[in-house]
């Protein structure tokens, strides 16, 4: 029999494709597959993060259109990313498929309390902020949050924030004013009276389900393992595709995620997966250590987030020519929410290095100077996290210091010295903040900034007063 030349070209094309390149047709595979997961866990960690909470919640018995609390300063129990234990931290979820419309209702600060805060969609981009740095000025207001291409008018009276997903959240810190247990007591019971219930339900809203998880273990610290892609795919199979996102459509496909399908990697995919998000985790540990600037000359104290991010933070990460995808991960990966308007209510600086630029050692002693008349409405704090987790340091008491802990010892001048390490100096222990030997660690400065000082040089606090 005479094979035709087609036939011949395809026959060789066929004994030729394994070898194409120096690689075989696994390699090729397995390489195709590992490239386009280490994108997709950089593009989809806002959501994983999210999740990751929202499992935490559900794990306390919770569910979405109810509302997370810890019902006073909260210890190292608390394992979300990076949270301040010097305040009180209300964190509503919602889901408006099935419900519709969600109101959440913020009351008028005042002598009682305020609350500082922000309502995000799913992939913890700012929808508004609330309170005295919010929208409503402090005078309280409710909030309607519109499903995804909602098409009817909505009602007079509401703050409307349209979303482009079903679910999302809010972190929603109720201030302290003052310092021991009854301030405490008091910024506990002004958050509850923050109200989440459906617009259908206006007219007699059903109570907001409140769940106390102080004192318990509240673990949503990202795992790096084949449960991100679990998470991820959760997402997915639910949400609506944005139009910004629909690149991932194909990538997501190859590493077996896909709309209407079961998420099934067979042992071979899962290793390559793995091993992909352990890379993405490397990637991510390597940008955050070089991405931000020193905020002070000679210091290494950082504004932790990019000049790119910061100026798309009010606009869901997006400009006419941007879309800040690297930024926004390189957030997420060490923290949780964000803000419409970078530095009216909160301000943050995080340092991983000392003065000599070595890497913070859970095992050494430090000093930190702050200095007197720290230009800020509320309080100042300095935290301390694992630099492994950037969650509070587990097992570890007392993880933090503010202007508001009792017994802060204040010096003459006005400055304060805070002390990190594992043991406290002697005559010093309620101005210090223990560390464990072994483990890196690294400090998150926060404060609230004055609004009149929002146009200062380069950012919303000043680099001197």
């Amino acid at each position: 029999m005479q094979h035709s030349p087609i036939f011949l070209a395809l026959a060789l094309s066929i004994s030729t494709a394994d070898t194409a390149a120096g690689f075989t047709t696994d390699e090729l595979r397995n390489r195709t597959i590992e490239r386009r997961a280490v994108e997709a866990v950089n593009w989809g960690i806002p959501v994983v993060n999210f999740d990751r909470m929202l499992q935490a919640f559900k794990e306390k018995g919770g569910d979405f259109n109810q509302i997370v609390y810890w019902g006073g300063l909260f210890d190292w129990r608390n394992q979300t990313l990076t949270p301040n234990p010097d305040t009180i931290y209300f964190k509503p979820f919602w889901d408006t498929k099935m419900a519709g419309p969600i109101v959440i209702e913020i009351p008028p600060a005042g002598e009682d309390g305020s609350i500082t805060g922000t309502l995000m969609d799913m992939w913890q981009a700012a929808l508004e902020d609330v309170g005295p740095a919010g929208v409503d000025q402090g005078k309280g207001g409710k909030y309607l949050i519109l499903p995804p291409d909602y098409k009817e008018k909505p009602p007079e009276g509401f703050i409307v924030l349209p979303s482009s997903t079903y679910e999302g959240f809010g972190l929603l810190r109720s201030v302290i004013n003052g310092s021991g247990p009854d301030a405490a007591r008091r910024a506990v019971d002004y958050g509850l009276k923050v109200k989440l219930y459906p617009l259908a339900q206006e007219a007699s809203p059903s109570k907001t389900k409140f769940i106390d998880v102080l004192g318990q273990m509240f673990d949503s610290t990202i795992r790096y393992d084949l449960s991100f892609f679990q998470s991820l795919n959760r997402v997915v199979q639910y949400e609506p595709w944005l139009s910004r996102d629909k690149v991932m459509v194909d990538m997501l496909k190859t590493i077996g995620i896909e709309k209407g399908k079961p998420f099934n990697p067979d042992e071979s995919a899962r290793k390559v997966l793995e091993s992909a998000v352990d890379e993405a985790h490397a990637w991510f540990d390597f940008r955050y250590e070089t991405t931000f600037a020193p905020y002070f000359k000679d210091t290494h104290w950082a504004v932790p987030a990019s000049p790119e991010l910061m100026e798309v933070s009010d606009s869901f990460y997006e400009s006419p020519d941007s879309y800040a995808i690297d930024a926004r991960g390189v957030t997420d990966y060490w923290a949780f929410s964000t803000v419409k308007h970078l530095g009216a209510g909160q301000f943050y600086l995080m340092s991983t290095k000392d003065k000599h630029g070595a890497p913070l050692d859970g095992g050494k002693a430090y000093k930190l100077t702050i200095p007197a008349n720290v230009p800020v409405t509320q309080y100042w704090s300095a935290v301390v996290y694992d630099r492994a987790t950037h969650a509070l340091i587990r097992d570890v008491a007392s993880p933090s210091k503010s202007s508001q802990t009792p017994g802060l010892q204040v010096n003459e001048d006005g400055t304060v010295d805070l002390y990190f390490g594992p043991d406290a100096p002697s005559g010093k222990e309620s101005n210090w903040t223990p560390t464990k030997a072994g483990g890196r660690f690294e400090v998150l400065s926060a404060s609230t900034a004055r609004k009149s000082l929002s146009s200062t040089r380069r950012g919303p606090f000043p680099i001197s007063w």
